[in-house]
């Protein structure tokens, strides 16, 4: 699977925002095989960061200053959140880049195959909770629902992933529909 998710994403043309009124950033999406099954690692932020206060989310943040390259910038903050060094993270894309709603980002998101296990170190002041969603759960279309939701003037597709307890939505939900429809059309074109 991973042989084919890597060149999907690398024969589409990635959407590129550039928005100088909007701060750029970048997320991870880290994924793992666990058990003989394909997961995807989330975190929970904790209410003390600055934005998006308890929302489930990738690892990832704000573009700065020293970061090379947006890619740097999730291998960073990676790092920083949960502890997942960036030689041990084995990039196989990206996806488009998505902005936000209620704040002022505009995040990158990059695809990336972990090794399982891993002794994650979590960062208590960013991170409260680290969430492991199978994808099998994810791509259970009864574990989504959808609404509309306003960005900039325009009305849009807004998702809400169900996960036991967990609802991922937001841009975080947004990137992860992306991402889904891209595995499913991998899963589908099975030879």
């Amino acid at each position: 699977m991973e042989k084919k998710l890597r060149q999907a994403l690398s024969q589409r043309q990635k959407l590129h925002i550039s928005d100088p009124r909007r701060i750029s950033s970048a997320v991870l999406i880290p994924m793992y095989k666990k058990q003989g099954a394909y997961h995807i690692l989330f975190i929970q932020r904790t209410d003390r960061v600055k934005d998006h206060k308890g929302q489930i989310s990738f690892p990832g943040g704000a573009y700065e200053e020293g970061d090379n390259s947006l890619l740097q910038t999730a291998l960073r903050e990676s790092a920083e959140e949960v502890g997942l060094a960036a030689e041990d993270v084995e990039v196989i894309g990206e996806l488009d880049d998505f902005r936000t709603i209620g704040s002022n980002y505009v995040i990158s998101p990059f695809v990336a195959r972990m090794p399982w296990p891993y002794n994650l170190k979590v960062d208590e002041w960013e991170t409260e909770e680290v969430i492991e969603v199978p994808l099998s759960a994810l791509l259970d279309k009864s574990n989504v629902s959808q609404d509309k939701d306003i960005l900039d003037g325009k009305e849009i597709d807004q998702y809400y992933y169900h996960y036991q307890d967990k609802v991922i939505w937001g841009a975080t939900a947004r990137i992860l529909h992306q991402f889904l429809g891209i595995l499913a059309d991998i899963i589908d074109k099975k030879p």
